[in-house]
């Protein structure tokens, strides 16, 4: 795949960053979404599936399908549910996510370790130990299903202050508003960020960065 972005497309998007945004989706693997595509699928036909990606992320005619709804098994007890995007919209997902990450991860705290690159949790317990000898007090609290009750009003708000790209502002708000299949029927969303999504975490982090 060439680097050159093709004349008289609405948005410039280069090649090379569906192609890196493919790999990176690749190395994560993952199952597939409401289309049943598997990566063995999609690698049948690499270069016409990622040119399909392209042309219409650059076209402004990209639309995500909905995200598969799969319940996976809490350790407290309970369910969770994921929102499993196709292998595709991973990948769309994935460009722009790597795009708006930099400028997001300069603003965001050193104390802010979820989700974040070269970040983990043992980072967190590390730093935990540490600080345990000079105070003798500890604040926890939990939020209660942050990526199922984003309002998406506020987060688009500090997108916008952040985000200027047109097109990444664009699939953004259209990632956010599609709608889970669950159980064979459309669920329409009004609130959160599909958890398994490749770009909530990071928008998951930009709004609580804010609300702390």
């Amino acid at each position: 795949m060439t680097s050159n972005s093709a004349i008289n497309k609405p948005f410039s998007i280069e090649k090379r960053r569906v192609y890196e945004a493919y790999k990176a989706v690749k190395s994560n693997r993952g199952a597939a979404g409401v289309d049943g595509q598997t990566f063995e699928m999609f690698e049948k036909d690499l270069a016409g599936n990622l040119y399909k990606i392209w042309n219409r992320m650059s076209s402004g005619t990209y639309f995500p399908p909905p995200v598969l709804a799969v319940s996976i098994p809490k350790k407290t007890g309970g369910e969770r549910t994921l929102g499993v995007p196709t292998i595709s919209d991973r990948i769309a997902q994935m460009v722009v996510k790597q795009m708006i990450e930099p400028e997001l991860e300069s603003i965001f705290l050193p104390d802010s370790y979820g989700y974040r690159p070269g970040k983990s949790a043992l980072d967190a317990v590390g730093v935990t130990r540490q600080r345990c000898w000079k105070y003798d007090w500890v604040l926890e609290f939990d939020i209660k299903g942050p990526f199922d009750n984003l309002p998406h009003d506020l987060l688009l708000k500090a997108v916008r202050r952040h985000v200027k790209c047109k097109w990444a502002l664009l699939y953004i708000e259209r990632w956010l508003t599609a709608s889970m299949e669950k159980d064979g029927k459309l669920v329409e969303r009004i609130r959160g960020t599909p958890q398994g999504g490749v770009i909530s975490p990071i928008l998951a982090n930009l709004f609580l960065h804010y609300t702390f």
